[in-house]
């Protein structure tokens, strides 16, 4: 960008948008950035009180905005992402179909570290729907230089896409129901109905519900009988607490599950447990899942149905946004619950 005289400035292309005031009559953008000076201009313009324009000063290597901008939002989105030119140099990440989004932050941070880059994205590990702009990308120059994007797009052709969505498979979910005043028949189960919404909800279906009694021998075998009937992501429910008599978590143990972790940063949520058995995750879901609007539930089970395997340390990073507020109001997923700041 550099200043000229406006008598100078016929061919040339303008920089930044131009307000002009008429008093009682206009206030507005007269000139947009990018427009090319022409003769008829310079009237109006010193009309403006403009003596000086800062034109763009383009080398024959620069690439134009609109350009800049779909090139690097073509690196950097994946499966699952349309793009969408609104105008202005912008350029909108569209999903494409409801699913999971991914965001590579590494790769995001590396991206934008050049001035000259914009690229923002709504928080990753949430659900989102057909249509729903996810990100978007401009540079802010009107030109920028080809190893500027050059750069970019090797950035964003370093690894795993930097934005994608992820669709939501239908697993066959096998639901073990522990307690003994529910398998007594003393009182009614009431977490049932809760998970098969939730479960309904992700595009799964509880094909099997199996009550046991507070034996975690029973619990296992429960287990193992939802296994041999074809269940691929189990929920067992109640009992995983710290009580000498919650027997939930030995049950999981004793069924063979390998365990990633007992316990979660999250709240509600906090008694929550994940295992696998060979490769069928099985969750252990502490009793806020029934009574909470949200909860950790809601943070990893869509994870674990998108194809994710997650760890020990996904887990453990639900710390930094892992407290939800309740508010009165229930505006989830758009707060700040479960999302690393």
């Amino acid at each position: 960008m550099k200043e000229i005289s406006v008598y100078d400035a016929v061919g040339t292309v303008l920089a930044h948008d131009l307000t002009q005031i008429i008093p009682g009559e206009f206030k507005g953008s007269k000139f947009k950035k990018g427009q090319v000076i022409s003769i008829d201009d310079i009237d109006i313009l010193l009309s403006m009180g403009k003596r000086h324009l800062y034109v763009v000063d383009k080398n024959d290597s620069d690439v134009h905005e609109d350009e800049a901008a779909m090139r690097i939002a073509s690196a950097a989105a994946g499966k699952g992402i349309r793009l969408v030119a609104p105008g202005e140099g912008k350029i909108e990440l569209i999903a494409e179909y409801d699913g999971l989004l991914k965001v590579n932050t590494s790769m995001l941070t590396q991206l934008i570290d050049q001035d000259e880059i914009m690229f923002a994205a709504i928080h990753e590990n949430q659900l989102v729907k057909k249509n729903q702009k996810v990100a978007g990308t401009r540079v802010i120059p009107l030109f920028v230089n080809e190893s500027i994007v050059t750069r970019a797009e090797k950035v964003c052709n370093s690894g795993r896409n930097l934005v994608e969505v992820l669709p939501l498979r239908k697993l066959r979910v096998g639901l073990v129901t522990t307690g003994s005043e529910v398998y007594t028949g003393k009182i009614q189960d009431a977490f049932g109905p809760v998970l098969k919404k939730k479960f309904s909800a992700l595009g799964s279906e509880i094909f099997k519900q199996i009550f046991a009694d507070d034996d975690e021998n029973m619990i296992a075998d429960c287990i193992k009988q939802l296994i041999d009937d074809g269940a691929e992501i189990i929920g067992v429910t109640g009992g995983m607490s710290v009580d000498p008599d919650d027997k939930t978590p030995a049950g999981i143990r004793l069924a063979g599950g390998h365990i990633i972790t007992y316990g979660a940063p999250v709240l509600p949520g906090a008694m929550f447990m994940l295992a696998y058995i060979g490769r069928v995750p099985v969750v252990g879901l502490p009793g806020c899942v029934m009574y909470s609007r949200v909860s950790i539930f809601d943070l990893i089970v869509p994870r674990i149905l998108a194809g994710e395997i997650p760890t020990r340390t996904d887990i453990k990073k639900l710390a930094h946004g892992g407290l939800c507020r309740n508010c009165k109001e229930c505006i989830y997923p758009n707060c700040g619950f479960g999302k690393a700041y």
